[in-house]
């Protein structure tokens, strides 16, 4: 394909995006879910050329950014909570949901070795991260729910990339050490963090001495990149690594990042990650036309595969409720034996956890990775394609259902925590504007400003646990703000057009409106 066609591609691939996710919207469906049908459906359109995904390219394009932003924005003092919870789905269930689809593909497949159908379950086994993330964009989970999933599909890739690895090589080879294998998986996560850490602190120092906004926010935008590809490079795992570095900037930003680089880094930022996930679920759609055409059509398909690739997805699924029962199960009998302090999720709250498993873009380019001498290739890669359809476009459109039918919501425990900061913060401002407010003689020399924060750290102070009580007003209150803005901003455009004011004027005078409005929006959310 000619350059300049690659680029018409990805222009129509854009675009694409942006209609699939007008559609889901509309139709109220997961974005993942249109943009995953939507590629499927194109890919098949006259005229359309066949997607032929690098694997390797794949990996290293969208898995860094991905799981970088996943790293950023999760709750650290959560996950250091439910660390043991994380680790028992991130390698735990990994490794149980591996060993329940080798045992289902040996007792359909007698004829292959025992480690193809350990890669078979070690494609399928891990969730993915920006499946997720997709679908629990859409659904408000219980804090510990929330940081489970988030946390399980940051680290469980390299558990599925390792075993992978070592069932492929085992199967060529025909030789297999469970201690060896034990002990890479052992200096490959060791490596990873070494290299996460060494990259995050490289940037909290390059980013204090930067000083350019814009090349702050280019480096801190180029390290997930750079994480993973050095770990990946040292032959070490650059999931772990990126993961890790992740975390680092994402406790260091608030103190090295200023205003400013925050709001226009985070901006650029959530605008390229919309794309990227965006794009990983329509070139899987995409790429469905060419794997059926590698393995003789869809009536092969249909004829001699459909029956045990059901089968192995219905393992991957039931695999997954066994672990998190289990798991949940041993954490309620050592909490009656007093041995741990943390409650069992509860038969709901499983059922959910469990039924949020979707596949996605690792287990497609893992797939494709598969050597050509592998043995049942063409069933391997028809399993992870018909795997990543079933728990996306079934699970992911149903998942909302089950929350609700579970009776699952969001808990008010952060609401009530970030009131009582909000009120913390507000007191310690006033305490500020109170020294700052006179002279050296003692005199008030800012009185409205005083009255303003005296107002504000008041009304917090009494805030906390009546906020059913207080919701009406503010959102009244800001309401009028909003409008205010509104007004602001429709005369600010008209003298414009009138040409009583120049851009320069427009673009400075909007910029102050843009911060009002939503700082606005945010207090009233």
């Amino acid at each position: 394909m000619h350059p300049v066609e690659v680029f018409e591609l990805i222009i129509g691939m854009m675009l694409a995006i942006i209609g699939l996710h007008y559609v889901a919207r509309r139709l109220g469906l997961p974005p993942a879910v249109a943009l995953l049908t939507g590629g499927s459906l194109l890919a098949f359109l006259p005229g359309v050329p066949v997607v032929e995904l690098d694997p390797e390219l794949v990996l290293v394009l969208f898995l860094p950014p991905l799981l970088m932003d996943g790293a950023w924005f999760i709750a650290l003092a959560q996950v250091r909570r439910n660390l043991v919870g994380i680790l028992s789905l991130a390698i735990g269930a990994v490794v149980f949901t591996t060993a329940v689809v080798a045992a289902v593909t040996h007792w359909l497949l007698p004829q292959l070795p025992w480690a193809a159908c350990a890669a078979i379950g070690a494609i399928v086994s891990p969730p993915d991260a920006v499946s997720a993330r997709a679908v629990l964009q859409r659904v408000r989970l219980p804090r510990r729910l929330t940081t489970l999933l988030e946390g399980e599909s940051l680290l469980n890739d390299a558990t599925g990339l390792v075993l992978f690895r070592f069932a492929v090589a085992a199967t060529i080879s025909g030789s297999f050490s469970i201690s060896e294998a034990l002990g890479s998986f052992v200096v490959l996560a060791v490596g990873g963090v070494l290299v996460g850490i060494a990259t995050g602190t490289l940037w909290v120092v390059l980013v204090r001495r930067l000083g350019d906004e814009y090349l702050m926010i280019a480096s801190s935008i180029l390290t997930c990149w750079t994480t993973y590809i050095a770990g990946e490079t040292l032959h070490v795992s650059g999931v772990i690594a990126t993961v890790v570095a992740g975390l680092i900037c994402s406790w260091y930003q608030h103190v090295v990042f200023s205003a400013t680089v925050r709001m226009r880094g985070t901006a650029f930022w959530t605008v390229m990650i919309f794309l990227l996930e965006a794009s990983v679920f329509i070139l899987i759609g995409s790429s469905l036309r060419g794997v059926i055409e590698r393995v003789g059509g869809i009536q092969t398909v249909i004829t001699s595969m459909a029956i045990p690739v059901s089968l192995v997805v219905l393992a991957v699924i039931v695999a997954r409720f066994v672990w998190v029962f289990l798991s949940d199960a041993v954490l309620a009998v050592l909490k009656r034996l007093r041995l741990t302090r943390r409650a069992p999720l509860g038969a709901r709250s499983a059922t959910v956890l469990s039924w949020a498993g979707m596949r996605g873009v690792v287990t497609l380019a893992v797939a494709l990775t598969l050597p050509e001498t592998m043995p049942a290739r063409d069933f391997m890669l028809v399993t992870a394609f018909a795997v990543i359809l079933a728990t996306v476009l079934i699970q992911g459109t149903t998942l909302g259902t089950l929350i609700r039918w579970m009776g699952i919501s969001e808990n008010d425990g952060a609401r009530l925590s970030m009131s009582q900061a909000e009120a913390a913060m507000a007191q310690a401002q006033l305490v500020t504007v109170q020294k700052l407010a006179h002279d050296a003689e003692g005199t008030l020399i800012h009185p409205m400003l005083l009255d303003r924060y005296q107002r504000k750290a008041s009304m917090l102070a009494t805030y906390p646990g009546r906020e059913a009580e207080y919701t009406p007003g503010l959102h009244a209150h800001f309401d009028v703000v909003l409008a205010a803005v509104a007004a602001g901003r429709a005369e600010l455009i008209r003298l414009h057009r009138r040409a009583d004011i120049d851009d320069e004027v427009l673009h400075e005078l909007e910029r102050d409106l843009d911060l009002e409005e939503l700082s606005a929006i945010a207090a009233k959310g």
